[in-house]
Order: C-alpha cells, then structure tokens, then sequence
C-alpha cells in the first residue's frame, strides 16, 4: 500500500486516514494511543458547560466513540501503552503494569471519572502519575486552548515516552499530543488521524519550533 503522508519533517510522519486500513504498513516500535473505545463521551453527562463550551454538548465527541474498541489490530505490536484500557482488558494479554493517572489530585469529584487507566504491556509495577486536568483547573498548559475534546497533557505523554524506547507509533492522534511530546524528546513518531481537520492542527503543533532540537 503507498502512503502518502499528511505531514512529515525529520522527527514526525502523519497520515489521514482510517487507522484499520493503514496499520499494517506501519513499523514501529511502541503504540502509545487513546483510541476511541465506545463511551459515547460527551460533556453533557455533567449536565455543565465543559470547558465553557457547550457546542460540544450532547454530541458523541471523537469519531467511532459510538462503538466497542477491539485492540486486535494492535497486538501484533510488541510495546503498547493504551489508554481507556479498563473499557477492553478482556481483549488484551494481562498485565501489572498500568499506570493510574490521578486527574484530580486532591479536587472534588464530580461526575467524570476521578483518574484514567493506562494500560502498558510488560512486566512492572502499577505507577501513579498526579497531574490536575479537570476542565479549565489544569497543572499545566493554563492559557493553552484545549484543541481536542480528549485532550491530554503533553508532560503525561512525555512521561510515557520516556518509559519506552524505538519509534513511536500513535493511530489516533487527534490533536497530536503524543507526536508533539515524541519530538520534543528527539524521537521518531508515526501518526494517523482520520478526521483531517485534526491532522491540520497536529501538523501545525508539529510544525512548530522546538527547542533544543536542530
């Protein structure tokens, strides 16, 4: 299959498409991805204005949320890192090596999950990663505008790079968190995103200069 990419420099390659007819053309080391694993997520189970916005309310957010997530395509990966896992663990080889990231951090609860699972293959032990990123109460990137409904901190991608080693491959990328945080470390990434108004901004944030690279 000939892949034409969306974006490509020295550290990051991206490609719009859907991630199912691409992926075996893909060589990479390491999966690190939040993919769509069918909760249907959308700020109106709070019943608030999530982030201030409520044209996000009452829509199913990310492409493919509507439906179950089977991790099949990946397996065949030797290194995977997975958010949402705890949605398909049944689906994956097991595991003691997840990490709980702790949203909240100390926050009230409200009607969104507390913490996110991450499931990492291998073996290990169960991390906690503390990073506040409860709607506009953030740690970090504070004057950031949120680019994607799912949005992670670039620090917790950082984080689980640097767990790993080889070329990143991320099969949906949505804004391009995981690809900005591989180049930051000076590592090789691989994305795909299907809706190519999100391989825009990711190009973009991957376009951009960052220091410490040449």
């Amino acid at each position: 299959m000939d892949l034409v990419p969306y974006y490509s420099d020295k550290y990051i390659t991206i490609y719009n498409g859907n991630a199912l007819d691409i992926i075996d053309s893909i060589e990479a080391d390491v999966v690190i991805t939040d993919p769509p694993y069918g909760i249907r997520y959308s700020p109106s189970q709070n019943s608030k204005k999530a982030w201030g916005n409520k044209t996000f309310t009452g829509k199913v957010l990310v492409k493919g949320d509507d439906q179950p997530f089977d991790p099949a395509p990946l397996l065949r990966f030797q290194n995977l890192v997975l958010f949402g896992a705890n949605y398909y663990a049944d689906k994956l080889p097991p595991s003691s090596k997840w990490v709980v990231w702790d949203k909240r951090v100390g926050l009230a609860s409200n009607d969104f999950a507390d913490c996110e699972l991450i499931y990492m293959s291998g073996k290990g032990v169960a991390r906690i990663f503390a990073h506040r990123w409860s709607g506009a109460i953030r740690d970090s990137e504070k004057k950031e505008p949120r680019l994607h409904p799912t949005q992670k901190p670039l620090v917790l991608m950082k984080y689980l790079i640097e767990q790993t080693s080889g070329i990143i491959f991320d099969p949906y990328i949505g804004s391009g968190t995981t690809l900005v945080a591989a180049k930051t470390l000076g590592r090789k990434a691989i994305g795909i995103e299907i809706e190519e108004r999100y391989c825009e901004i990711a190009a973009q944030r991957c376009g951009q200069e960052i220091l410490g690279l040449v």
